[in-house]
């Protein structure tokens, strides 16, 4: 995959390619249908707003979304969000008690993307809680119509504090899924190339578990290894060394997928040279130990 320089480009690259996946389309329709609430993707950088026209979009926040005062204080919100979700998954409340939540999705040490829900209240909704409301919202200078705010404010969908969490667990082990799904596209994907870079990434491919060098896959594409670097550099985003690490990754991740495959065996057979490689590599493009990988596989079982 060619990668922009600009991380807020290449996360609004890969979002898209994501968002079109089926397993990610399938998954958001269950999640509202099973919660009621909202869900969606969000590049990072993002300059809108999570869940405008989201069929689970909260009545409230749609009208409030109409007005420039309150639509600034939303994405000041989404912004705070974002700085504090980078890591760990998050949820802020914002002026009208309403819980938003993020849930990073990482490919390694790189965020490439949020998993946002939220527009619900943690608490029974009571008239004095709107009255305060409706004094901030009065304050933005927005032009409303307070009945029918109140209406959609009370509409709300009410879920405990502990239900949330459940939520934010779910997307958190979704988010693995997609961190997962992003590394393969990185590595899968091909832009238009050249036939050399094609026959190169083939080349690596059928023969990743042996030891390689740049210049061999060079030799065997006809090109010089200076040459060969710089173009399969431009062509995928990455390095040579970095394509096959991630594609012996990949390896490594099916293998692992047998629960008496050992992962010793599994990093040997990928093409890994010694335990200790495989190990800082692993944990570098999966954002996680092997063993680690493999208990979470497991239990996902």
């Amino acid at each position: 995959m060619s990668l922009p320089e600009s991380p807020a480009k290449r996360s609004k690259a890969l979002v898209g390619q994501l968002k079109s996946s089926s397993i990610f389309k399938d998954y958001q329709d269950a999640f509202r249908e099973t919660t009621g609430m909202p869900l969606n993707l969000r590049a990072v950088e993002a300059f809108d707003l999570p869940h405008g026209g989201d069929p689970k979009e909260n009545p409230f926040c749609a009208l409030m979304a109409k007005s420039n005062q309150s639509c600034a204080a939303c994405l000041q919100l989404q912004a705070s969000l974002e700085k504090e979700a980078a890591m760990e998954p998050k949820s802020l409340k914002c002026f009208a008690g309403l819980c938003d939540s993020a849930v990073p999705v990482r490919v390694g040490e790189n965020l490439v993307a949020f998993l946002q829900t939220g527009q619900v209240i943690t608490n029974t909704p009571t008239k004095k809680q709107f009255n305060k409301v409706a004094k901030e919202v009065l304050k933005f200078g927005t032009e409303v119509d307070m009945k029918q705010l109140e209406e959609a404010w009370f509409q709300s969908r009410v879920v405990s504090k502990k239900q949330l969490e459940s939520v934010m667990r779910l997307l958190s082990i979704f988010a693995q899924h997609l961190s997962a799904l992003s590394n393969q596209l990185m590595v899968q994907e091909e832009m238009a190339e050249a036939p050399s870079i094609s026959k190169a990434r083939d080349y690596i491919e059928d023969n990743h578990m042996d030891e390689m060098s740049l210049e061999e896959v060079a030799k065997a594409v006809n090109m010089s290894a200076f040459y060969f670097c710089k173009m399969f550099k431009k062509s995928t985003g990455m390095t040579f060394t970095d394509y096959l690490a991630r594609v012996r990754v990949e390896k490594v991740k099916n293998l692992l997928l047998n629960p008496h495959k050992r992962i010793s065996e599994a990093a040997f057979e990928a093409g890994f040279q010694s335990l200790s490689q495989f190990n800082r590599v692993f944990r570098k493009i999966a954002g996680e130990a092997p063993t680690a990988y493999r208990e979470r596989v497991q239990r996902a079982a």
